[in-house]
């Protein structure tokens, strides 16, 4: 991208924002085209006046997964979130209003204002910013991830027109659909806290068995939904918990099972302790084999997560990469004390 196009970029936020507040009324029919479909949010309408980002992204979180011991997911692989997109943001007043100004100041000199002239008022291919497609269509731009680092964007394309119903250009992948919805949905999914449940209670002894498991209540699957409204398009993105792995934190401790990897089964993620199990081996857990001493062992205790979405015109559930999300506890493992008589 041309150094004066991303000057463009970065000066039109600022532009739409003061938009916002003056552009005149206008009808509600003129707004927002029907979506035909059921996308959630707010369609970019506030107080009967257009928003300037019609396309953003709405998401919608399921209550599993908001509470304050929660943390987002580490994929496994290199699947990224998308780092930008490009949605509806202006009808052709808007547009007319945001880059006018830009141009006036002289920021990003006369032969790119030239350019940008003849594209978007002069016919090639645009005319007069598309105004008598006024209701028809809306002009499409870059939107950026927010949880990349500032100034990372990788889409490029300058400002283009498309007509209600019609598909984005085919030149231009990073058009949003309901694919992209998910994965930037699978970026907002927060899962509950890892800390696990233990008997005995953060302290064990040597050679006896230690039981694990995890709250059955607290880990059912959890769900965001990405939708963007003014197309009528949606994605629900959903995790689900699969395995517990356990890793005590030292050499010297023997797992349960041998692999410390504990399959969740019929929503269960190990089994609680009951009383008179304490010499039985737990179906999740470990041993320890040598006291901590006067320190503690960092368990580290770890939950997987499968990850699939459906959305508008999906059929099915589809996978995406599998997530973890992890924690460490303190475990004081203390030696038998003999008693002699």
């Amino acid at each position: 991208m041309p150094a004066v196009n991303r000057t463009i970029r970065a000066l039109a936020p600022v532009f739409a924002g003061a938009l916002c507040l003056c552009s005149p009324a206008v009808s509600h029919a003129e707004q927002l085209p029907p979506t035909g479909g059921g996308g959630l949010g707010s369609g970019g309408v506030e107080d009967n006046k257009i928003s300037a980002k019609v396309g953003k992204v709405d998401f919608n979180y399921d209550k599993n997964g908001q509470g304050a011991a929660a943390g987002p997911l580490a994929p496994q692989g290199n699947w990224m979130p998308p780092a930008c997109w490009y949605a509806p943001k202006y009808t052709p007043a808007q547009f007319k209003k945001t880059v006018e100004p830009i141009w006036a100041a002289d920021s990003t000199g006369p032969q790119w204002d030239l350019e940008q002239r003849k594209r978007y008022v002069d016919g090639e291919p645009y005319k007069d910013f598309n105004a008598d497609k006024a209701g028809k269509g809306y002009w499409w731009d870059s939107y950026a991830n927010e949880n990349y680092p500032a100034g990372w964007d990788a889409c490029e394309k300058p400002y283009f027109w498309v007509d209600n119903g019609d598909p984005p250009p085919a030149d231009v992948p990073e058009a949003v659909t309901p694919e992209i919805l998910a994965h930037l949905a699978y970026a907002e999914i927060l899962v509950p806290d890892t800390a696990i449940e233990l008997a005995p209670e953060a302290n064990t002894k040597v050679n006896l068995p230690t039981w694990a498991w995890l709250d059955k209540a607290e880990f059912k699957p959890v769900s965001v939904t990405a939708s963007v409204a003014v197309l009528g398009i949606q994605a629900t993105t959903t995790a689900t918990p699969v395995s517990l792995k356990i890793e005590p934190g030292t050499k010297d401790a023997t797992l349960h099972p041998a692999s410390g990897e504990c399959p969740i089964e019929n929503g269960s993620i190990g089994t609680p302790y009951t009383k008179g199990s304490a010499d039985q081996l737990p179906p999740c857990g470990l041993t320890y084999l040598r006291s901590s001493g006067d320190g503690t062992y960092k368990l580290q205790a770890t939950v997987t997560w499968e990850i699939t979405w459906t959305g508008t015109g999906i059929d099915g559930d589809q996978p995406l990469p599998s997530g973890t999300f992890g924690a460490e506890q303190d475990i004081a493992v203390q030696e038998i004390q003999a008693i002699n008589r």
